[in-house]
């Protein structure tokens, strides 16, 4: 499910960045913000692994 982001967001977001930034830079920051967000609402949903599951099932060490 996609998050909205309000105006203000955007602008914020655009105002934060330095002068020179790029358009792949601005890509960059509105894609890692939509991971964030989503991150923080799987989360909130309880949709989470335990890290000590996660690692016994790729056979990492504790």
């Amino acid at each position: 499910m996609a998050t909205t982001m309000s105006k203000r967001d955007a602008h914020d977001l655009v105002n934060k960045m330095p002068e020179n930034a790029t358009w792949d830079d601005l890509i960059r920051e509105i894609y890692v913000r939509q991971v964030i967000e989503k991150g923080l609402a799987d989360s909130r949903a309880g949709r989470t692994a335990d890290v000590r599951d996660v690692r016994a099932h790729y056979g990492l060490p504790k």
